[in-house]
C-alpha cells in the first residue's frame, strides 16, 4: 500500500469524501452526511495533514487527516489535533490501513507540537470505535460540531513528546 500526502481538495480526496458521505447517510439516515465545516487549508502542513492510501493499481482506497484546534466555544483545547475523514472503502477493509494511517497522523501531529489527538465519531460506526479503543483513545467530554447530538461519541488520546 502506498500512502501519500495530498491536499484535502485533491480529486482522489474528493472522491473518497463523497463515498464516506454516502456511508454516513446510510448509517444515520439523515440525508445529509457530515456537515462539519471543513476548508482544505485546515489540513495544510504544519497545521494539519491529509493522507490517501493507494492500492497496487493506483486506486485511492483510504483517507485520513488531522487539523489544528485551539481552545474555543466548541469544546476544543489548546494543543489539540483533530482527526477527520478516516475512511477505508469496503473492499479494502480488514488490511490494517486505518491503523497505519492513524499512526502516521498521530506521529505528524506530535511532530507539529500537538499534545492531544481528538476525534468525533458516531454510535453507528462500531468499527471506528473498536479501532480507536484498541489504539489508546478514551471517551472524553464532547466537542465540535456534533457535540449536542446523542449519537456523537468523542475520544481523545495524549500525544506525549519523547
Amino acid at each position: 500500500m502506498d500512502i501519500q500526502k495530498r491536499p484535502f481538495d485533491h480529486p482522489d480526496a474528493v472522491k473518497l469524501n463523497d463515498q464516506v458521505q454516502l456511508e454516513y447517510i446510510e448509517r444515520y439516515g439523515d440525508g445529509e452526511g457530515d456537515i462539519t465545516p471543513l476548508d482544505p487549508t485546515m489540513f495544510a502542513p504544519p497545521h494539519g495533514l491529509y493522507l490517501i492510501a493507494y492500492d497496487a493499481q493506483g486506486s485511492p482506497v483510504a483517507t485520513g487527516g488531522w487539523r489544528t484546534q485551539r481552545k474555543n466555544a466548541e469544546g476544543y483545547s489548546d494543543g489539540d489535533a483533530e482527526l477527520k475523514r478516516m475512511y477505508v472503502i469496503p473492499e479494502a477493509r480488514g488490511q490494517g490501513l486505518a491503523r497505519r494511517i492513524l499512526a502516521l497522523l498521530e506521529a505528524d501531529a506530535r511532530a507539529a507540537g500537538r499534545t492531544r489527538m481528538v476525534l468525533e465519531t458516531g454510535n453507528q460506526q462500531p468499527e471506528a470505535v473498536a479501532l480507536y479503543l484498541s489504539t489508546g483513545y478514551a471517551l472524553c467530554t464532547k466537542f465540535g460540531h456534533y457535540r449536542m447530538y446523542d449519537s456523537s461519541l468523542c475520544y481523545a488520546k495524549p500525544l506525549p513528546h519523547p
